[in-house]
């Protein structure tokens, strides 16, 4: 199928397809003119990064992890043992992200609380 099939079907912008191919998430073949050629299995391929994106994960982790990502009973789960410390690395990355958001939250919420009654 063509790149306008795979978006079509997929709901992910041919711009983004092509970014995944760029990042070595999608490997298209190619025609002689050019033209970008997928198998079906890309569809899955494309929901799977999709998923991993919403998890929190880069295209550089996402490369490294999605071999070894399947889809079962519509959960991914991880089937090469080595990819366990890399997905606990992005967990505890994305705990200290929101460890960070909790306290610039509680600072804002110190500095809203000190204006006075007037302002509010």
């Amino acid at each position: 199928m063509r790149i306008g099939e795979l978006s079509r079907r997929t709901g992910v912008h041919e711009r983004l397809l092509r970014y995944y191919e760029q990042q070595g998430l999608l490997w298209p073949e190619r025609a002689p003119s050019g033209y970008r050629y997928y198998q079906e299995s890309d569809i899955d391929t494309v929901l799977r990064i999709r998923r991993l994106l919403s998890a929190g994960l880069n295209t550089d982790t996402i490369a490294l992890v999605l071999p070894c990502v399947r889809v079962k009973s519509g959960n991914l789960v991880p089937v090469c043992p080595e990819v366990i410390d890399d997905l606990q690395r992005q967990r505890e990355r994305i705990d200290r992200a929101i460890e960070e958001l909790q306290t610039s939250r509680d600072l804002l919420d110190a500095v809203i609380a000190a204006a006075p009654l007037a302002l509010l």
